[in-house]
């Protein structure tokens, strides 16, 4: 005799997991090349491990940090996903084109560094995007290009908004090479450490 009373509920949802996000970064940037005319997805791919010691939501904006910026994918896209409004919310305040000014890059590194969640973001975005093979890959391909020092000059910003055990274990993660730059920041606070001429051009967003 079939049962009476109260329909079964829906079944829930699929959770929308880190994996899930990972898998959408790479499908969404597959076709495009950075300035070195490599596969964009690496970056971003790259962006997302690089913050595997933190939960959940920042990993998924790590890996679609850029998927509002460079791509046709929206707010209520993601939300419909199943992405949390935490997640969309560090994605839309490291996203240049959603910033008062995007054209003041450096302003918008102020308003990113006014959020723990998406400063994390964005020093494993900076890091990346600093990796010294990459930068002289880029001084090699634009020898005449004056140096743009505008990463080096938002780590400070970035890196004192966050605490530095933080900071590091993102950079021995995605670029250890600057943990000797942070270390000198430790040493003298207030100070930026100076880039050397031609150091580091700029290398992406």
């Amino acid at each position: 005799m079939p049962e009476t009373g109260t329909p079964d509920a829906s079944p829930p949802q699929p959770r929308f997991t880190v994996e899930t996000a990972r898998v959408l970064a790479e499908v969404a940037h597959n076709r495009q090349k950075d300035k070195l005319k490599r596969p964009y997805r690496e970056h971003v791919l790259a962006v997302g491990d690089a913050l595997e010691d933190f939960d959940d939501d920042i990993q998924i904006a790590g890996y679609l940090h850029d998927i509002a910026e460079d791509t046709p994918m929206t707010r209520q896209a993601l939300l419909d996903m199943g992405v949390s409004e935490r997640a969309v919310a560090i994605i839309e305040r490291v996203t240049k084109r959603l910033h008062d000014n995007p054209d003041d890059y450096q302003d918008g590194i102020r308003f990113i560094a006014e959020d723990h969640d998406a400063t994390l973001v964005k020093i494993a975005d900076n890091a990346h995007n600093s990796l010294p093979e990459r930068v002289q890959a880029l001084a090699e391909k634009w020898p005449d290009k004056p140096p743009v020092t505008r990463y080096d000059e938002a780590r400070p910003v970035l890196y004192e908004a966050v605490p530095a055990e933080e900071v590091r274990k993102i950079l021995a993660r995605v670029n250890p090479w600057l943990l000797e730059e942070l270390d000198a920041m430790d040493d003298h606070p207030g100070e930026s450490p100076v880039a050397e001429p031609g150091a580091k051009p700029d290398a992406g967003s």
